[in-house]
């Protein structure tokens, strides 16, 4: 079993999306589809490695998020069988909610960040729960339900390792910095935490996060995550209770985690290439709802 990862090339940029493709003794297996903006570099990623689009049959996305699941309906539509979270799974086959979602998030930037994300027909949309194991290709996937990031999010193991997409959060690559993706509405922290406990249990011997490449330290990545998770929310909250408004908060969370990018060495180009992926902005607005949320069922 060979396991390749498919640089995507996301907005000219290295290192930013991967695509997972995973040989088996039956054929190609892709964990993550990607953004459709990426769907021509996918065919060349599959190309340089003897395979056409048309022959991947199975799709596995750990969650519908448009950098991970938005050409999905494409490979759907190429014949592909799509495996995602039974609550994401309406949404690949009627996208237009996720679409006004992320709309609020990324605005007039949609286009050239998403490119033309397509339904995917409903028969070739397969609804996975917790547990579930999926027999593709001769290979053999569990799922596990890893919420906090999204409430539609699945790990997908493979024998002793496994892919994360963001329940490990966002790693970059030849440094040790943890970075946290937190979009609104759905961060959880403490939903989150319980899922980077599970991740932890597993003792796997690497991991796979999307963003970006083979982990093999997966206990320092999860560890990580769990201490900039607390930092990021409690970051967050003592601006929120001091009375600062949206705008001040964003920003000085901005320069917060930017200040500790570049204290672990990172270059201003990299520092791009984090922003350009996860927009800090939209952390900060991610953690904002969450703590509102929490103060709202005090009442």
């Amino acid at each position: 079993m060979d396991i390749i990862t498919l640089d995507l090339d996301f907005q000219n940029l290295p290192q930013i999306i991967a695509s997972y493709l995973i040989v088996g003794p039956a054929g190609p297996v892709l964990v993550e589809s990607g953004p459709a903006s990426t769907y021509m570099n996918l065919r060349a990623g599959l190309s340089q490695h003897g395979f056409k689009i048309t022959d991947v049959k199975h799709v596995l996305v750990t969650h519908i998020h448009l950098d991970h699941a938005g050409a999905a309906g494409r490979l759907a539509q190429e014949g592909a069988q799509i495996y995602v979270h039974k609550v994401g799974a309406p949404h690949l086959i009627d996208p237009s909610r996720l679409l006004t979602s992320a709309g609020r998030i990324y605005g007039d930037k949609m286009d050239i960040l998403w490119g033309e994300t397509v339904p995917a027909p409903a028969d070739r949309v397969k609804a996975v729960a917790d547990g579930d194991v999926l027999n593709v290709a001769g290979l053999q996937f569990t799922a596990l339900n890893t919420p906090g990031h999204a409430w539609h999010h699945h790990t997908y193991r493979l024998g002793n390792v496994a892919f994360t997409g963001d329940a490990a959060g966002i790693q970059i690559p030849e440094t040790d910095l943890v970075e946290l993706p937190a979009p609104p509405p759905e961060f959880k922290l403490e939903v989150w935490e319980q899922s980077i406990d599970r991740l932890l249990a597993e003792n796997f011997e690497a991991i796979y996060p999307t963003h970006f490449g083979r982990l093999n330290n997966p206990v320092g990545q999860l560890e990580g995550l769990q201490t900039i998770l607390r930092q990021a929310a409690e970051f967050v909250r003592v601006r929120m209770e001091s009375g600062q408004d949206r705008e001040t908060i964003v920003e000085a969370y901005v320069a917060w985690i930017q200040s500790k990018a570049r204290a672990a060495g990172l270059s201003e180009y990299t520092i791009k290439q984090l922003n350009t992926v996860n927009p800090l902005y939209m952390s900060a607005d991610g953690i904002m709802h969450f703590w509102r949320r929490v103060a709202a069922k005090q009442k």
